[in-house]
């Protein structure tokens, strides 16, 4: 054999040596059978069972009408103009806060619906709603 001469079998390899990327694979697919197991792993606990319910406690609804004469009714009970606004103070201070339903009748005057409305606004209330009736069409 002479000096400076190739063999036939040092030529460069045209094609991928696949052995050592499924090695990896092999290597990869043993890790993640191992692991598995252990991530799904827990303590088995038997909890005792319990009903509950939550406490919602709504506020309370007062409602305030004014009729066509322009008396007040409050809950469907007449009261005068002299006792609606001690009423108003006294559901004002109440927790939680009650809301105001103001409903005025269409032929009352509205400085009446007005008057019940800034006494409510002057005791402290702070929810306080218009009723109206939906338009029949």
């Amino acid at each position: 054999m002479a000096f400076g001469t190739q063999d036939d079998t040092d030529e460069v390899m045209n094609e991928i040596n696949m052995t050592p990327l499924v090695d990896v694979m092999l290597v990869l697919l043993i890790i993640f059978i191992i692991t598995v197991p252990v991530m799904k792993h827990s303590v088995n606990v038997d909890l005792p069972r319990a009903t509950s319910s939550p406490q919602d406690t709504k506020p309370d609804t007062v409602r305030l009408s004014v009729d066509a004469r322009g008396d007040y009714f409050w809950n469907e009970q007449r009261v005068t103009e002299e006792e609606l606004l001690p009423r108003l103070q006294a559901e004002a201070k109440r927790d939680p806060q009650p809301e105001l339903h103001l409903r005025g009748d269409k032929e009352a005057r509205y400085e009446r619906v007005a008057q019940a409305l800034a006494a409510a606004q002057r005791s402290g209330l702070h929810k306080i709603g218009f009723i109206t009736e939906p338009k029949t069409p």
